[in-house]
């Protein structure tokens, strides 16, 4: 992969970290990032050697979001075809976003400083959010004439509840790391950048550990419940689990316990 790719991949075990690496441009989006990230999320759901994901960034900013000057001819038009064109440009880029919710491999956003405008709609997507105490987060488009539309309006309220995501979202105003852990954004809140990243390898191993096709299950049956309900929802993991039991990771653990050992999960 060359250096100039907005994202890079590193591999630790079963873990596997995407980088955004536009440290230059504070991270922003551009049309070669959202490419990507469909790309290497793609492939992270298909490879069994990844079993969990963790997103953090190079630079200054995990962040700024959208880049507005690479942008901007795409907002430049008038017309029926250019306005077309523009809402199919939009949801090519909400898929860039619905890969990693879509993954099976579960997704932790490790934040550092600057989470903007479409950094808020990524993290949105992912499964665990943490972040260092210098972190900075906004629902910016609603400060410059956007209405959000890459998945915060859609996945933040389930995330922090109505109460918090309607004022975040109609004042777009900033809001602290602490903030964040209170609001429940995120589930830990860390010291500098060298402990986010600690915290977030250790909880990737400790996901990555348990049996990739449980870990996988659980993901499905809670996106099929939020999006469907509670009796649906029922009925869905009733089905999910009479058609994966028993299985060969299920008889692993179970001999691993008779024999006081740490299990070995093949996902079979």
């Amino acid at each position: 992969m060359s250096n100039d790719a907005p994202l890079k991949i590193e591999k630790d075990g079963f873990v596997a970290w995407l980088i955004l690496n536009r440290p230059e441009k504070r991270n922003t989006m551009n049309y070669a990032f959202f490419d990507a990230l469909i790309h290497h999320f793609t492939e992270f759901d298909k490879d069994p050697d990844v079993r969990a994901v963790v997103i953090k960034a190079e630079g200054k900013s995990f962040t700024a979001g959208i880049d507005l000057m690479e942008m901007a001819p795409m907002l430049q038009g008038n017309g029926v075809e250019f306005r077309e064109r523009l809402r199919k440009n939009i949801i090519q880029f909400q898929e860039s976003m619905n890969v990693i919710e879509r993954c099976r491999k579960p997704v932790i956003a490790a934040v550092h400083s600057h989470c903007i405008g479409g950094g808020v709609d990524l993290i949105s997507a992912c499964d665990i959010r943490l972040a260092t105490k210098d972190a900075v987060f906004s629902i910016r488009e609603t400060r410059i004439a956007i209405i959000a539309d890459l998945g915060t309006l859609q996945r933040l309220p389930h995330i922090i509840g109505h109460g918090w995501f309607r004022e975040l979202a109609l004042t777009g105003r900033d809001f602290s790391g602490e903030e964040a852990l209170k609001m429940g954004l995120i589930t830990r809140l860390c010291q500098d950048r060298d402990s986010l990243y600690d915290e977030a390898g250790k909880l990737a191993a400790q996901i990555a550990s348990n049996p990739p096709m449980t870990v996988q299950g659980v993901k499905d049956v809670i996106l099929y419940s939020r999006d469907h309900g509670v009796y649906p929802g029922l009925t869905y993991v009733a089905q999910k689990n009479a058609a994966q039991l028993p299985s060969e990771d299920l008889m692993e653990a179970f001999q691993a316990f008779m024999e006081k050992r740490a299990p070995q999960f093949k996902g079979k």
